[in-house]
């Protein structure tokens, strides 16, 4: 019987290993973490709390109430409850007891509502280095021993690999977004009137996405999309690109070939070969008068018909050259009017709902 269990508690911590150390996501890893806690040592609850080194400070979430519809975030100090000293002094422990142990930090059951009756609780470490604490909470029908703590402990090694992967994917993934955005920024430096327009564009493509539900995936493309839309006019010249006043034919012709140029540019990048038809086709129109190619409707990929209301609107609302900018409303009945023929309807409703539900 014992043989049995040993070989089903490997199993377990053999397929949490794969899991955990597919995804590069904190969150995920968390909750994994916790129940992959109460699978291996049959216990009520798990949690798992992370080491914050600017603060020097265990952060992790309770819910609250009973649907669990709020989520409160509570912070220890090293030394402050129990997971606070097993993180000082990088020590285990099992307490059978905890109610009447000194050491109980008794706030996070006060905002949960939950009772902690029993604990196991290990340190997180990578090299010594802290990275958090695991706990075990309220053993069912018996109490923790020794070799539920080395279960924990098993686990804490594993978890303590996935967390240092994912953040270290995460600061890769914030410099490549600065280095993206450095980017972005060389364009909006050589004209003082599009000073934002890069931010404010993402911000206003990512609020669309979301309220028309796109995949985690499908927002990251539109992000990058939506910041490097007008990489292209990099290789348009001063002359055309700055010039007060309406272009001429010539001139608008040029100009045009800011999403070719772009497209181009991005396309050396293999990684990016998503995001291309975003920055490639945000001028087409949903009526075919667009370009660079006068594709129609659905022929358009959808992140590029996102970009284009967002571009546009930001265009009407903030101040130009050779104008100042329009107030919102003025911009969401001009959107509102060509949606059908320059733009998508459903995009523009989404925006629409957005905008509505930011001024209430």
């Amino acid at each position: 019987m014992k043989e049995k269990i040993l070989t089903e508690h490997l199993r377990e911590l053999l397929e949490f290993s794969t899991i955990i150390n597919s995804s590069l996501e904190i969150e995920e890893i968390r909750k994994k973490a916790c129940e992959a806690s109460m699978r291996l040592l049959n216990c009520e609850a798990g949690s798992l709390l992370l080491y914050d080194e600017k603060t020097q400070e265990l952060y992790f979430d309770v819910a609250l109430g009973e649907k669990a519809d709020k989520i409160k975030t509570i912070r220890l100090k090293l030394g402050e409850g129990i997971a606070g000293w097993v993180a000082k002094n990088k020590e285990s422990v099992i307490i059978n007891d905890v109610q009447r142990d000194p050491r109980f930090f008794r706030q996070a059951d006060q905002k949960s509502g939950f009772k902690t009756k029993t604990m196991v609780c290990v340190p997180v470490l990578m090299k010594e280095r802290l990275i958090g604490v695991l706990q075990a909470i309220n053993k069912k029908d018996s109490v923790f021993n020794d070799y539920d703590l080395e279960l924990l402990r098993a686990l804490a090694s594993q978890v303590a690999v996935a967390v240092e992967n994912a953040k270290l994917y995460n600061e890769l993934k914030e410099t490549f977004y600065e280095i993206v955005f450095a980017l972005a920024d060389t364009i909006e430096k050589r004209d003082p009137y599009t000073g934002g327009h890069t931010k404010r564009v993402m911000d206003y493509s990512l609020l669309i996405g979301i309220e028309m539900g796109l995949s985690k995936k499908e927002l990251e493309d539109l992000k990058l999309a939506a910041i490097l839309h007008d990489i292209g006019k990099i290789g348009i010249r001063d002359v055309i690109l700055l010039k007060e006043g309406k272009l001429n034919e010539e001139e608008y012709q040029i100009i045009k070939n800011h999403t070719i140029y772009g497209a181009e540019i991005l396309e050396h990048i293999r990684q990016l070969k998503d995001i291309v038809p975003g920055v490639k086709y945000h001028h087409e129109k949903i009526d075919g008068s667009g370009y660079p190619e006068g594709l129609k409707e659905e022929e358009i990929p959808l992140i590029a018909r996102i970009i284009a209301v967002a571009d546009t609107f930001d265009a009407i609302t903030t101040d130009r050259s050779y104008r100042k900018g329009l107030p919102i409303s003025v911009a969401l009945e001009e959107l509102k009017k060509k949606a059908g023929v320059q733009f998508d309807s459903q995009v523009v409703e989404a925006f629409q709902r957005v905008i509505m539900k930011k001024r209430k």
